[in-house]
């Protein structure tokens, strides 16, 4: 794996499965990231329970304060459980996006899939969204890094949403090379 000489600011705006709900901040996959990439400045700007709509708020003063080379975007959980239209999940993933390639940074895009008591059509038109925006942007999409998580009940809080402490691991290896590999174009 290439990892970049220079030393990149890394904005990762997410929710609480970034944000580390349930644990220590230390314990949570982006600290685990840090430790993975120390000549980088990794900034975690996630916020447990937070919507598209709420990311979209916080984004410019994000933007502003951090001036990130790489924007990770892993929001959209929170609006598939609330039963959010998939059209106002689009048009706030879009302006995300938009701000951010405007503000000069690269951008990932994390996969967010909905539980499949959502129904199949609505689970269908969430996810592909994510794929939509990443052809249309021609952005790199991260597959949903819950995907192996979730079934395994040893990796998960009691809660049966938000991944325990051992999972932070996997999640960690999961984004390295994808944000690495960014880094490295």
């Amino acid at each position: 794996m290439s990892v970049p000489t220079y030393a990149a600011t890394i904005l990762i705006l997410g929710d609480s499965l970034s944000a580390g709900y349930g644990m220590s901040e230390e314990q949570g996959w982006v600290q685990l990231l840090r430790n993975e990439l120390p000549q980088h400045q990794i900034i975690n700007g996630s916020v447990s329970g937070e919507t598209t709509a709420g990311g979209l708020r916080r984004l410019p003063g994000l933007l502003t304060s951090s001036q990130p080379d790489l924007v990770v975007i892993e929001l959209g959980g929170n609006d598939g459980l609330r039963g959010f239209p998939p059209s106002k999940l689009k048009s706030n993933l879009t302006q995300i996006i938009t701000l951010s390639q405007q503000h000069g940074a690269n951008v990932l895009l994390t996969e967010i899939m909905v539980p499949p008591n959502y129904g199949p059509r609505y689970a269908k038109s969430f996810t592909q969204i994510y794929h939509q925006l990443a052809d249309e942007y021609s952005i790199k999409l991260i597959p949903f890094f819950m995907q192996d998580i979730a079934p395994d009940k040893s990796l998960m809080q009691r809660d049966g949403i938000h991944p325990n402490e051992q999972a932070q691991a996997t999640i960690t290896q999961w984004m390295l090379p994808w944000i690495t590999q960014v880094l490295s174009e």
